[in-house]
Parts: C-alpha cells; sequence; structure tokens
C-alpha cells in the first residue's frame, strides 16, 4: 500500500496518538499524514473523488467536441496532461465512470451542499455530463448499426465499471444495455470477472458467455465496454470470422482506428 497521503480527521490529541501510532509503517515510505478536524476530513474526501470525476467528465465532454470537428480526444488530452497544473491521469474518454467512490462521493458534496445552502453547481453538471455521455454511448451504438438496435445482436465485452474488479456498482453497462435490449437488441456478454455479479442486475434477455469468442458468433457488432487486458490481444481475423457482421464499437478506445479499418471493420470509437 502506497497511498499519497493519509488523512486523519480527530476530535481529540488521543484520537490522534492513537491513529499516528496504527499508520507508524506509513512512515517508512514516507507517506504525508494530514490532520484535521472530522468535518475537513470527509469533505478532503468527497472533494477528491468530486474533481477527479470533475477530469473524467471534462474529457468526455471534450470527446463529443472532438467528434464534431474532426479532432482527436487523445492528443487533445495528451496536451493538457503534459501541463502541470493539469496531468495526465484521468483524462482518458469513454462510455461514463462508476464504481463505489465517484457516483456515492458527488452526490454526498452535493446534498451536503444542499442542506447548508450552498450551490455546488460543478458538481452537479459533472454528474448530468457522466449520465449524457451514457446516452450518447447508446446513440453511438444505434448509429453505428445503421439507425436501429432492433433485430441486432451485439456481443458485449466487459461489464464492470473498470478492469481487475467484480465491482459493477454505477457501471455504464447498467445504464446502457437495459435500453438497448428495451429497443429489440439482442445482448450477448462477457466479462472475466463481473458476469455473476451481472447476471443479478441485467435484464434476463442477456446471454452470458465463459469464453470471448463464444460471445462473438453471429454477432451484427461488437461492443468493448470495459478494457480488460483479455480484450487487447484479440486475433481481429478469428473476430470478423466468427461476428455475422464487421461492426466494432469501441467504448474505451483499445484499438487503433488505422488498424481496425485496415482489419476490414466498420470501427467506431470516442472521440476519434
Amino acid at each position: 500500500m502506497r497511498p499519497d497521503r493519509v488523512v486523519i480527521g480527530v476530535e481529540t490529541k488521543r484520537a490522534e496518538q492513537v491513529l499516528r501510532e496504527l499508520y507508524r509503517p506509513l512512515n517508512l515510505i514516507e507517506t504525508p499524514m494530514l490532520v484535521t478536524g472530522l468535518e475537513s476530513a470527509e469533505l478532503i474526501k468527497y472533494a477528491a473523488n468530486a474533481f477527479l470525476a470533475t477530469k473524467v467528465s471534462f474529457i468526455n465532454e471534450m470527446s463529443a467536441l472532438c467528434e464534431a470537428v474532426n479532432a482527436d480526444v487523445h492528443a487533445v488530452a495528451r496536451g493538457i496532461g503534459l501541463d502541470g497544473r493539469i496531468g495526465r491521469k484521468f483524462l482518458h474518454p469513454g462510455p461514463g465512470y462508476g464504481g463505489s467512490c465517484f457516483p456515492k462521493d458527488t452526490r454526498a458534496l452535493v446534498r451536503i451542499a444542499q442542506e447548508n445552502n450552498v450551490t455546488s453547481r460543478i458538481v452537479e453538471a459533472v454528474m448530468e455530463v457522466n449520465e449524457a455521455q451514457k446516452a450518447r454511448m447508446i446513440s453511438k451504438i444505434r448509429t453505428a448499426l445503421g439507425g436501429s438496435e432492433n433485430g441486432k445482436t451485439l456481443a458485449v465485452l466487459g461489464l464492470a465499471f473498470k478492469p481487475e474488479t467484480d465491482d459493477m456498482r454505477d457501471a455504464p453497462a447498467l445504464s446502457i444495455l437495459p435500453k438497448l435490449v428495451e429497443n429489440g437488441a439482442r445482448i450477448q456478454a462477457h466479462d472475466p470477472q463481473a458476469m455473476a455479479e451481472a447476471k443479478t442486475l441485467l435484464p434476463e434477455a442477456v446471454l452470458f458467455f465463459d469464453e470471448i469468442y463464444a460471445t462473438l458468433a453471429g454477432a451484427h457488432a461488437v461492443v468493448l465496454m470495459t478494457e480488460w487486458n483479455a480484450y487487447r490481444g484479440m486475433d481481429l481475423d478469428k473476430i470478423k470470422n466468427t461476428m455475422n457482421g464487421n461492426v466494432f464499437i469501441d467504448l474505451r478506445n483499445v484499438y487503433e482506428p488505422e488498424l481496425m479499418r485496415a482489419a476490414g471493420f466498420e470501427y467506431h470509437c470516442v472521440g476519434r
């Protein structure tokens, strides 16, 4: 464990001493420790995650603008991220943030502000942009399918809100897939870890597969929803031969557009 800092909220010196002793092993790796009151510690936690969520929503909003003006969101993200005042992290476009922290903590920060008669317009806008990004992904999928998902089979790769976890809390898939099913799409889904949880949360019509290429059988389009390493080095020829179409919708920008188009795919991504 190598945290950037440890924030301790206390009311007494005794509590501070106990917590400093508890976290003392971290001093060996020179972890900064900030001691504050309870209120400040709580706000530090919420504000930090709200700020990171802001970066995610900002670059997602920029991805829509990049598509409109024929710019490359990766170049934009790199260009602004090299500014030391901004930093490179959390500038990765995608279908919206999810998980256990960003949705919960942005809502908590807005609620605290409302209870204390303080405006929180930026955080409220971040939440709105995140929901709009999920809706935009549904429109992107529909457009890639020729204007309607009705009767189309979609192979969805990745369900968890991020790779290396089975966490489905507020995952974009929970907003996107039910709407596609409602509009007549047939969903064949795969995830390396999250399928057991996803089965309890997604519509019964969603079919789950234990093997990646079996998920692709007969699909009119692939929708890459979560950037698991297992999806980064797939055999493109095998994908195309297994599918019933050639549409590849990459909501995480895992692949390079030129490579995919050269391989014979009708490739769609975010902000490029």
